[in-house]
């Protein structure tokens, strides 16, 4: 469920009615015309109850981001999921909008289903709407008034964020709504710069942060606080500091109509500064902290996995977030996905969508437990997951990356269950590999199995003969899937229940990870508007980013590796891969970078599905790739940023499109 679009549900018997849901005929930026009775907009700001609608109605138009992950619903509009490095899926189609852009097969004509612009640009006049007239609205207390205010330059500036992230500059509409009679010339506007769009967009998230509470009642959670609009303010201003955006002279020839740089030309280092400011004022605020789940300790060997010895003292002897000596860090990882913490009790949440809406039976083994298999990790994703003391995985020995059976199953954190049929290779990694990759004899308990099948406690397998595999089209690819998002006791069955999740969209790792980059590239002190002062600190930067490794049961970083600017800055990167897979960074994680190109020539790799059981060793053997249409994946400078739609650009003569389609 999208965020906020739920915002008045629980407190309206009737939600955007057919007379208050406004389709239109304002002219937007792409002079999109639908229906629209000036009557009815100047009833709606009598009424509260109207107003609450309507607010709900602007909110409609964001997408529901937790869709990114399965690459399927057409109504999601991100290419992001399969559009990473991350995993692939068999299909190039309109229904598969990422796994058609990495292998070029998108274009202005047939953006895949991805055109979020003309909603977009819906619910920003609906939000300009909101602003200009809640002062009519007599029935508010002052403090519905300054909330309902703060929600609408939220979304406001939630829906132009939205834009640049996958667009770029965009733009940048007057606050002013247009009448309905306006001509066509009068509302075609060219393109901002994409330092006038950061500009604008985290004014408005200033004033929502000014104007929004800093709590909510726990049924309403999920709608923004202060903290979320810090939040989007604080990865936007990281973004804008980037290499993408900051001195990037590949768009020297992109320029607008009076010859202004679209992207600045000169790198301006005070951004990381801004951006490392705003995450500091969201650490100030003393309401987020990672989510922790205690260590259990069992008689019977089957409690909190144990640390291994490593050569930092504070791992295994102090606790949380000194340590990890006090909590089960498969646990604290997992239960923030999986249904296992409610948000209320997740004090990591700053935004979230309260219902996932994922499409997981692609994760699930095809066959008893009702997937297709088809969702497929690739191997270097996989070998950026350390192992338990913290190497790298480039750094096991050979035996350790063996594909030998290790012979001993076991349990820990009370219900993951290790196969003894298991690889070598896939034993003793970092506990986020656990929590998050589905291998060769992974074990799905499927506890909520009700029937009599032998479906519980399913050894899922991925050979050519294995019992993952259902026909000759559903089947993993890689042999790696992704059980981020999965319950164990969940399973994709109608005799059966899935556990509820929500789908975190912010939360306070990225605020400490984001913290750390933007002062591990800061070159002079910076204070911002509010008076937070920042600076490139290396203690600072060990403190929060080992808070992150200590949660996950990994060794920290030393002061000698936070001073080591280049150093530190692939150590975060790897960070940002791990900690955040899947959850719709990586896409725009290498564009900002600049690191796109070489992660995408890749070719895509993974164990050789082709070999049955009795070809083990053959099974385990890294292999490329490129049998499929959808594991061609290529790169091209334009793909930096998502092409217009056609439809779009027909409407206004005054935008350009992006730079290479």
């Amino acid at each position: 469920m999208k965020p906020i679009v739920k915002i008045f549900n629980r407190i309206l018997l009737l939600l955007c009615s057919g007379t208050l849901l406004l389709s239109s005929c304002e002219k937007y930026i792409d002079i999109d015309e639908y229906v629209y009775d000036k009557m009815t907009i100047d009833s709606i700001f009598v009424s509260k109850s109207r107003v609450l609608e309507y607010i709900n109605g602007t909110a409609a138009y964001l997408k529901d981001e937790s869709n990114f992950v399965g690459d399927w619903d057409i109504h999601a509009n991100f290419p992001s999921g399969m559009g990473s490095d991350e995993a692939i899926q068999p299909w190039i189609d309109d229904n598969h909008p990422g796994s058609s852009l990495v292998v070029d097969a998108v274009t202005p004509r047939n953006t895949r289903n991805v055109n979020p612009w003309p909603d977009y640009y819906k619910g920003i006049r609906k939000a300009n709407i909101i602003i200009a007239r809640i002062g009519e609205t007599k029935e508010l207390t002052d403090a519905e008034r300054r909330d309902y205010t703060g929600l609408a330059h939220f979304l406001r500036a939630y829906f132009y964020y939205s834009l640049v992230r996958l667009y770029g500059p965009v733009p940048i509409l007057p606050d002013q709504p247009f009448d309905t009679d306006e001509a066509v010339e009068n509302v075609s506007y060219e393109r901002s710069t994409f330092e006038e769009c950061v500009n604008y967009i985290t004014d408005n998230l200033e004033k929502a942060a000014e104007l929004l509470p800093n709590e909510r009642a726990i049924s309403f959670m999920y709608m923004p606080t202060k903290g979320s609009a810090l939040a989007v303010k604080a990865r936007l201003q990281l973004y804008n500091a980037s290499p993408l955006y900051n001195g990037n002279t590949y768009f020297s020839d992109w320029v607008r109509s009076d010859g202004t740089h679209f992207i600045n030309q000169s790198a301006d280092p005070a951004k990381w500064g801004m951006a490392a400011a705003t995450f500091k004022r969201i650490i100030d605020l003393g309401k987020y902290e990672l989510n922790t789940q205690d260590k259990i300790v069992t008689t019977n060997g089957t409690g909190t996995m144990e640390l291994p010895d490593t050569n930092d003292p504070n791992l295994k002897t102090m606790p949380f977030p000194n340590g990890a000596a006090d909590i089960d860090p498969y646990k604290s990882y997992r239960s923030m996905f999986d249904g296992s913490v409610r948000p209320e009790n997740n004090k990591e949440l700053i935004y979230f969508s309260d219902r996932m809406d994922v499409d997981d039976r692609f994760a699930f083994p095809a066959g008893g437990l009702g997937g297709n298999s088809t969702l497929s990790v690739t191997q270097d994703m996989v070998d950026a997951f350390r192992m338990a003391d913290g190497r790298q995985y480039s750094e096991a020995s050979s035996e350790e990356k063996s594909s030998d059976p290790v012979g001993v199953g076991r349990v820990f954190s009370s219900d993951y269950i290790l196969s003894p049929e298991r690889a070598v290779m896939h034993d003793n990694r970092e506990p986020r590999f656990y929590a998050i990759i589905g291998f060769n004899h992974t074990i799905w308990p499927s506890t909520s199995f009700r029937g009599t099948e032998p479906y519980k406690n399913f050894n899922a397998t991925y050979y050519k003969d294995g019992n993952a595999r259902g026909d000759n089209f559903s089947y993993n690819r890689t042999g790696y899937t992704v059980r981020k998002y999965i319950n164990q006791e969940d399973i994709n069955h109608w005799n059966s229940t899935k556990r509820p999740k929500v789908y975190p969209i912010f939360r306070y790792a990225e605020v400490l990870l984001g913290y750390v980059e933007a002062m591990n590239e800061m070159t002079e002190p910076y204070t911002d508007e509010s008076g937070v002062a920042v600076v490139r600190d290396p203690a600072e930067m060990v403190k929060y980013f080992n808070q992150i490794r200590y949660r996950s049961g990994l060794p920290g970083i030393t002061l000698s590796d936070a001073s080591d600017r280049e150093r530190m800055r692939e150590i975060i990167k790897q960070e940002w891969q791990v900690e955040f897979f899947f959850e719709d960074h990586r896409y725009f994680d290498l564009r900002r970078w600049l690191d796109a190109p070489m992660a995408y020539r890749k070719p895509v790799t993974g164990l050789d599905v082709s070999a049955s059981r009795s070809e083990r060793d053959k099974f385990y053997t890294v292999r490329v790739w490129n049998t499929e249409a959808a594991m061609k994946r290529v790169w091209s400078n334009k793909m930096y940023f998502f092409p217009i739609s056609q439809s779009v650009l027909d409407k206004n003569a005054k935008l350009v499109q992006n730079p290479g389609w």
